[in-house]
């Protein structure tokens, strides 16, 4: 429990905020647990009683980023997960990442493989995890996890690490990682920033975190309002010029179709 913690972001009224709380108390290495949230309301002050979690408000800006950047902040262990409300981790997921992390001296960030939960069922394959894990291939072989060259040639063509899976070694990060203004990819614009330190981005293929997909997620509403392609045209251009830009922000756009609920 001093090594790591889990700061759960609440926000509104999750029906599956007791799960993935349940989730991470079933883990097989404890951490501490925070939750966070800029909305506070007997639902997730009730639950966090409940469960004997302190609850953290945020009184300050609001939005995604603020409350992530937020929620970071609130963590004095050397490593913090920010755990989404409606996700669920594997009950191996620290011992795993931990166990990974620690095997690198220099390691920035450790992040798994993981599933999504539709319906209620978890689904383990489909077109877009299948593109997602081939694009993390590389770091497979750990002399890549440490090359700002090969991740960033990972990260030009779209963003494969999912955020909630995602465990940050704060001693050797900026105390900010997020950047106001984003919406859709405030992961992605933090991974790109990260990924220009020296240091390792370890990587566990064994999948270890579902990723709950409903239409009420943030994702999908941002999806609904075209947010995500200017924001994807915005970070392509991080890498590459603005024709090559568009063409593979038009091309990115399609699996967009991957966070609604018919597919």
């Amino acid at each position: 429990m001093k090594e790591h913690t889990f700061v759960i972001c609440a926000y509104g009224e999750s029906p599956f905020l007791k799960e993935c709380i349940r989730s991470l108390l079933r883990q097989t290495v404890s951490s501490k647990l925070i939750m966070a949230t800029s909305t506070p309301n007997r639902h997730i002050v009730g639950i966090a009683r409940k469960y004997g979690i302190p609850c953290r408000i945020n009184t300050g800006d609001k939005g995604i980023v603020q409350d992530w950047n937020f929620a970071y902040k609130q963590a004095d262990t050397p490593y913090v997960t920010i755990a989404h409300q409606d996700d669920v981790y594997s009950k191996f997921y620290t011992e795993f990442v931990l166990r990974k992390m620690g095997q690198r001296k220099h390691s920035l960030i450790g992040f798994t493989d993981y599933g999504e939960i539709r319906n209620g069922k978890i689904v383990m394959n489909n077109t877009m995890l299948t593109v997602k894990r081939l694009m993390l291939l590389p770091f497979a072989f750990k002399v890549l996890q440490g090359s700002r060259f090969a991740r960033r040639r990972i990260l030009s063509f779209g963003c494969p690490i999912c955020c909630p899976s995602v465990t940050f070694h704060k001693e050797k990060l900026p105390e900010t990682i997020f950047q106001v203004g984003y919406r859709s990819d405030e992961d992605w614009q933090a991974w790109e920033k990260l990924s220009r330190l020296k240091g390792d981005f370890v990587y566990c293929s064994r999948p270890l975190t579902y990723h709950r997909i409903h239409e009420e997620s943030a994702t999908t509403v941002i999806i609904g309002d075209k947010v995500r392609s200017r924001e994807d045209f915005e970070m392509f251009c991080r890498f590459w010029p603005m024709r090559i830009a568009k063409i593979l922000a038009k091309l990115y756009s399609k699996s967009e179709k991957s966070n609604t609920m018919d597919r």
